[in-house]
């Protein structure tokens, strides 16, 4: 097992996981800690990534690359902010399907996952069938977007939208104490 040491890194480290020290492949103190700071941080070095989680940098980058075989870290990307550069619209929109049967809800994913304005799409309960989150431009360019692109997937009933007025919080790091 790697040898640990104590630092003065930020991160509090929690005591190991009785399970992973058994060799289940589960997480442990470590790999949570790695989580956390990639999570706050994906540009850390290695050595500051051990600093912070006080091991040495070789079990550190083990772990880093066991972490993304596992699929447990799927990638690493910027934060752009979208005002910068000219995305001054945020939209929800729900969209109805004709009809919920595997097949054509299957077609309608496809082509929603072909649309680069729609930055996310979940399957919901309740009213409606996906809830979208779209960008745009402007007003004029969502509404372009929603009569030329949306309304004309196939399979879409309708739409009902809802702007943001204002960002509260976004970009947030997934929640990690229920793995501590």
């Amino acid at each position: 097992m790697a040898s640990r040491k104590k630092t003065s890194g930020k991160l509090p480290v929690p005591p190991p996981s009785p399970a992973v020290e058994e060799g289940d492949g589960g997480l442990d103190r470590y790999h949570i800690a790695i989580l956390a700071e990639l999570q706050r941080e994906a540009r850390l070095s290695n050595a500051e990534l051990a600093t912070r989680i006080g091991l040495s940098a070789a079990p550190t980058w083990r772990r880093v690359r066991w972490l993304e075989e596992q699929g447990y870290i799927t990638g690493y990307r910027a934060e752009i902010d979208r005002r910068k550069i000219g995305l001054g619209v945020l939209a929800f929109v729900r969209v109805d399907a004709d009809r919920n049967n595997g097949a054509a809800t299957k077609t309608l994913e496809a082509a929603i996952r072909g649309l680069s304005e729609v930055i996310a799409c979940h399957y919901i309960s309740g009213t409606g069938t996906f809830e979208l989150q779209v960008m745009a431009t402007d007003l004029d360019a969502f509404s372009r977007f929603s009569i030329d692109k949306l309304l004309n997937l196939p399979n879409v009933k309708d739409i009902h939208t809802s702007f943001s007025l204002g960002e509260v919080k976004t970009g947030g790091a997934l929640p990690l104490t229920h793995l501590r």
